[in-house]
């Protein structure tokens, strides 16, 4: 009974811990997304609110001043529109982004008093199926919502939304199947390790250098179902106003507005994760770094786990900047634009991708044998 206890102690503490990390960072995004634009636009930005006359380059702007107003704004529900769904709604956009990171390693073992915690809420044997499942029901808080509020420019929206999250989840499933067949693995921990291992004795394992196609992919797809510019037309305020959530204020426009930070962050770690190693650091070992060209460092347990931890951090940091800069540097699609990209391009050149990498595995396994 205690050994349970405390596996469910543990559990609760990395699970709090994740969640911690996820929201602290998709609302700091809404500060780097404020600054970085006005960089790009050559503009100050946020600066205005401060405490004490410390505006903190408009992190107050932004992380306080801002949830502060959406908080105490009025909870604003349509006459006509249904009050139940149009609650539920930001609920069902901002829960599949908070628990998709469940299955995201950040770290492969702590050693604490003998027990092997492994750094994953859920170790699932079938994590990628589970993070495509959770993903999928993002699509109802924008239908939901958009029904609910009665209006013909949300219930557009929503139309527009279910049709691009569906055809753009198509091509991001298939860009992952030739990454599944390399590491024969469902499991993310499984192929965050698998990672680890050195080809031609130098170069890391990592799935951008074994399926570059797919990460062109996946990314491109990962992207659009984040529903941000240049894909995103639920919103697309120059012709419906603002989309899905015109008819939301207060809270839960703020909770559709954490959720698409969310996604962005979810988005990135899976990028990291599937293609970029995830936790690895190129010949670091659970003892130190060992190098193909000889010689090794001897490393204790907690700096090597502190340094995988540290090393997956920052490439999801990296990519959810990306994305933030593509969002701030391309113009926004037309509706049969994005259309013609995910079905006429992205869907055949992920089943081109499956089929060259099957048969690349086939011919390389029928090959003859070194011994």
């Amino acid at each position: 009974m205690t050994a349970t206890m405390i596996d469910i102690g543990i559990v609760a503490v990395k699970a709090a811990l994740v969640l911690s990390m996820l929201l602290n960072l998709a609302g700091l995004l809404g500060w780097i997304e404020r600054k970085g634009s006005a960089l790009i636009q050559d503009r100050i930005g946020a600066n205005r609110a401060s405490i004490f006359g410390f505006a903190g380059l408009g992190l107050i702007n932004t992380m306080i001043a801002d949830p502060i107003k959406f908080l105490t704004k009025e909870d604003f529900i349509p006459p006509k529109g249904d009050r139940l769904l149009h609650t539920l709604a930001p609920c069902l956009a901002l829960f599949p982004a908070l628990v998709t990171f469940a299955v995201i390693p950040f770290g492969d073992v702590l050693v604490l008093g003998g027990r092997e915690i492994i750094l994953q809420v859920a170790n699932l044997n079938v994590g990628i199926l589970y993070i495509f499942s959770m993903a999928s029901l993002g699509v109802y808080g924008i239908v939901v919502g958009a029904w609910a509020s009665n209006n013909k420019f949300s219930l557009l929206g929503g139309i527009r939304g279910s049709a691009q999250m569906i055809s753009y989840e198509i091509a991001m499933g298939l860009s992952v199947i030739g990454l599944v067949m390399v590491y024969e693995t469902l499991e993310l921990q499984e192929i965050a390790r698998a990672q680890g291992e050195v080809m031609w004795g130098w170069l890391p394992a990592w799935g951008i250098f074994l399926q570059p196609v797919g990460f062109l992919l996946f990314f491109t797809a990962a992207v659009a179902e984040t529903k941000r510019i240049p894909f995103d037309l639920p919103e697309g305020e120059s012709e419906i106003v603002a989309g899905y959530h015109v008819e939301y204020s207060g809270a839960k426009f703020l909770m559709f507005f954490t959720g698409e930070f969310a996604e962005i962050v979810t988005a990135a770690a899976l990028t990291a994760t599937l293609f970029f190693g995830g936790w690895q650091v190129p010949y670091l070992m659970r003892d130190g770094f060992h190098f193909p060209w000889g010689g090794s460092v001897s490393l204790p347990h907690l700096l090597v786990v502190a340094l995988q931890a540290g090393a997956f951090t920052l490439k999801v940091v990296f990519f959810c900047w990306l994305q933030i800069l593509v969002r701030w540097s391309l113009p926004r699609f037309r509706y049969d634009q994005v259309m013609r990209l995910g079905w006429k391009m992205l869907l055949p050149l992920a089943l081109v991708n499956v089929m060259v990498t099957a048969v690349l595995i086939v011919a390389f396994q029928s090959g003859p044998v070194k011994p």
